[in-house]
């Protein structure tokens, strides 16, 4: 029986708009603060061959006013450090978050203790491609036992190949970018 659960959850995972499985109720505040991205597993075309490239990422989490969660990211492209602030809308069920204008689809915690470690499921659907990612996100620039091995229980349960997984390069200087206020 637990074996055509898993079938049945890797199917639909492989189709374009997945929904993610929620476990609880999120209170965003918890989330608020600075996160360094030290893992991605991801659908996008183009990221197992990049992926080994790829550096820690910073990420600034603030809740508005009326309860929407405010993103400040830095990542780092080519020979560049990109800067991006992006506004998450509320969704009606729950603590979903999501801007379709922006591409996001879905922005959701699967799991956390909040001290150390989140594991941050985003649906997107950018220019004519549609695709998913979980993020290991941290407090420190180091990966706790428990949050790596979260990450790769959710990210292998999700579907994805060992090969669309990364941990990200341990540069982190485009990444504490995105927590110095100047940049917003």
């Amino acid at each position: 029986m637990r074996g055509v659960l898993l079938t049945a959850l890797l199917a639909v995972v492989s189709l374009p708009r997945v929904r993610a499985v929620w476990l609880g109720r999120l209170d965003p505040k918890q989330l608020l603060g600075s996160w360094y991205v030290l893992a991605v597993a991801s659908g996008e075309k183009g990221f197992a061959s990049e992926k080994a490239t790829k550096n820690i990422e910073g990420v600034v989490v603030t809740l508005t006013p009326e309860n929407n969660l405010k993103v400040r990211s830095s990542r780092h492209r080519l020979e560049t450090c990109d800067l991006s602030v992006m506004e998450l809308l509320r969704q009606n069920s729950g603590w979903v978050f999501e801007n379709p204008s922006l591409g996001v689809l879905e922005y959701r915690v699967l799991g956390s203790n909040f001290r150390d470690y989140a594991i941050v499921f985003t649906q997107l659907e950018l220019e004519d491609e549609a695709f998913s990612t979980v993020e290991l996100y941290s407090r420190a620039e180091w990966a706790s036992p428990a949050g790596l091995s979260h990450f790769t229980k959710w990210s292998q349960s999700l579907g994805f190949l060992s090969q669309q997984q990364a941990r990200l390069q341990t540069d982190s200087t485009c990444a504490r970018k995105a927590f110095q206020v100047s940049c917003i």
